[in-house]
């Protein structure tokens, strides 16, 4: 057994208690994947999945999205922009190729689903709702083509109708994936919690932009992108806070963490548990590497469990 000498104390490693319940589902740590970020087939050849607390899949839509032009992805200081646009092979393919390498490892599935459409969320929700998945993560930051391509996360009356009629589409603990790309998102967050929502994960990526100066054109065929990484954490933890001062759902905190204080921040700022995305690009094992610097603050700090890590004071 790892051991560590502490205050005069004496603990072992796995005499921790690093579970978290997340709307009804537990987890054994509160680290997990951000959608877009992470593959099972892939991931899985760097470190044991099975040691996450749950694992998040990349947008699954109804039928298969080709995604946008390239390219698509870019580096900035501090992180990185992508404008992949969602691609994916459709619901049914992810039930027939992907679901069975996910359920290997005995964690809870938290499947993150998009659509351009409220019928068409909802239809891949109720098919997803006949398999043995854990979590629904529904990404509202989705553009509605219904109205002309306002996106469901910055309208709260939008966001409210969406998210009401997919929880009449499945029993499943529903999550609600927030845009940071609005005025006030308390506001968002009060109106998918009063529509049904079980639980909330902020933040979606910021809208940004490079240009080419020597090419004269947008670095992005797209023109924009999602900002993600580092320089998004600063932004995320405010919300994280803000939010977790006005809803009382569970939280996951998202945005730019890279190391295990990165994730206590996020617990401190309100949230219940973290999902890891940008880092994994750099470094495939980061999730699991966090969740052992996690750990270890923990035992520095002589906190037994992850309920002791408390919120900020007022």
């Amino acid at each position: 057994m790892d051991l560590y000498f502490g205050e005069g104390m004496l603990f072992g490693m796995n005499s921790l208690d690093m579970s978290v319940n997340i709307a009804g589902v537990k987890w054994k740590n509160p680290i997990t994947t951000a959608s877009g970020t992470f593959s099972a087939r892939e991931s899985g050849e760097f470190y044991d999945l099975s040691e996450l607390g749950a694992l998040t899949t990349k947008g699954v839509s109804y039928e298969e999205w080709e995604g946008n032009a390239t390219p698509r992805i870019a580096e900035t200081y501090g992180g990185m922009l992508n404008s992949i646009g969602l691609q994916n092979k459709g619901v049914e393919h992810f039930i027939k190729e992907e679901l069975p390498v996910l359920k290997r490892y005995g964690v809870p599935i938290i499947v993150n689903v998009v659509g351009k459409t409220v019928e068409e969320y909802c239809r891949v929700v109720e098919r997803l709702s006949e398999t043995d998945i854990d979590m629904i993560e529904l990404n509202i930051s989705c553009p509605n083509i219904k109205e002309g391509g306002i996106s469901f996360g910055t309208d709260p009356k939008m966001a409210f109708s969406l998210v009401e009629r997919v929880r009449k589409s499945t029993r499943k603990a529903l999550i609600v994936k927030l845009s940071p790309n609005v005025t006030d998102i308390t506001q968002i967050a009060r109106s998918v919690e009063a529509a049904g929502a079980d639980c909330l994960s902020l933040i979606n990526t910021l809208l940004g932009m490079r240009i080419d100066v020597h090419k004269r054109k947008p670095v992005l065929a797209n023109r924009v992108g999602g900002l993600s990484g580092p320089a998004i954490k600063p932004v995320a933890l405010r919300m994280v806070y803000e939010v977790r001062r006005s809803v009382d759902l569970p939280i996951i905190g998202i945005g730019g963490i890279m190391t295990g204080e990165d994730a206590v921040e996020f617990l401190m700022a309100g949230a219940n548990a973290v999902a890891v995305g940008t880092a994994s690009l750099v470094d495939p094992t980061a999730p699991f590497r966090i969740k052992n610097e996690l750990k270890q603050f923990m035992l520095e700090y002589n906190y037994r469990s992850i309920k002791e890590i408390e919120l900020l004071e007022e």
